[in-house]
Parts: structure tokens; C-alpha cells; sequence
């Protein structure tokens, strides 16, 4: 099969929903939307609608492997900066899917004049890391006990960051 990229669509609300709520929770820690409550779900599309946030989907054979989403605002003081978030299917890990989806989320980001990106994690998320310190990103900060997985136990959140004018690389 082939993957296909596209933009999201509003109408993607319910193929998005049948590939994230799957997703083992250590996954959508670092989301900041409830994956598992409707309303909030409704309320992401309709950041996507609005054209706060812009996403892209890897998709196979009709069915979505991977997504990612940049995040921005309007605020004077943070309008250079975006929030970078990519997730695919554990199956299609370690194919170039995330680095592909990064890549155009990268154009867009230059397109829309962002100056730096960011992107939140749980430090257990080895993978995650490894993928965006080959993107260029660098940890800027550890934060202890800000992530609480579903035993209740803590787990650090990492920030990391790539700023444009350090070459937007993969």
C-alpha cells in the first residue's frame, strides 16, 4: 500500500478519532485535548476549522497511520512560536512517516513566518525524542511530576525546541 498526506479536514473528526483513541494513553500524554471526551474533540476541530491549528494526515489505504499538528495564536508576544505535535500507529514507526509529516509542518511553519517551534513530551517517550532531536530540536526544559500516567505515578515532561534560525533541518 501506498501513504498518502494530506491536510485535515473537519471532516476527518471521526477517522481521527478511530486512530488516537486507540492509541496506548503514554502516547497523548503531552495532548492537550481528552482524546476520549467528545466535546473537547469537537472543540480541536474546531481550532482546525479556524485555522489556529493545522494539521496533516499519513494515511493508508483510507485509514489514518499518523498525524501531525502545529499549533499557533495570535498573541504579540508569541506569534513567532508554533507547538509542534506528531503521533503515528506503532506499526508504521521507524518508516520516515513522522519525518515526513514533520517535514511539511516545517513548510508550513516557514510559509507562515514562525520563527520557532516546540514540542512537549513525556521523558518515557524515548521514541518521540530520538525523532525530534534528528529534526534539529534541542531540550529546553524538565519539568518533574507534570505528567501523571493512568496508575496515578508522575513522569517528567520534556520541552524541546528548534528555533528557524538554526536551519529548519531533518
Amino acid at each position: 500500500m501506498i501513504v498518502k498526506f494530506r491536510a485535515m479536514r473537519v471532516e476527518d473528526k471521526e477517522l481521527f478519532k478511530s486512530f488516537i483513541r486507540p492509541l496506548p494513553r503514554k502516547d497523548n500524554y503531552y495532548l492537550l485535548v481528552d482524546v476520549q471526551n467528545d466535546q473537547a474533540m469537537d472543540r480541536w476541530i474546531e481550532k482546525i476549522q479556524s485555522g489556529e491549528t493545522i494539521g496533516l494526515v499519513a494515511t493508508e489505504g483510507g485509514d489514518m497511520i499518523g498525524y501531525c499538528n502545529l499549533k499557533t495564536n495570535d498573541l504579540p508576544w508569541t506569534r513567532h512560536v508554533g507547538e509542534i505535535r506528531i503521533g503515528v500507529l506503532a506499526a508504521y514507526r521507524g518508516r520516515g512517516i513522522g519525518k515526513a509529516l514533520a517535514e511539511q509542518i516545517f513548510s508550513i511553519a516557514r510559509e507562515r513566518g514562525l520563527q520557532k517551534l516546540w514540542a512537549r513530551m513525556a521523558i518515557s517517550q524515548d521514541a518521540a525524542q530520538h525523532l525530534f532531536k534528528s529534526l534539529g530540536f534541542r531540550t529546553e526544559a524538565l519539568l518533574s511530576g507534570f505528567v501523571k500516567n493512568e496508575n496515578g505515578l508522575t513522569d517528567t515532561l520534556v520541552i524541546m525546541s528548534h528555533d528557524s534560525g538554526e536551519h529548519w533541518s531533518f
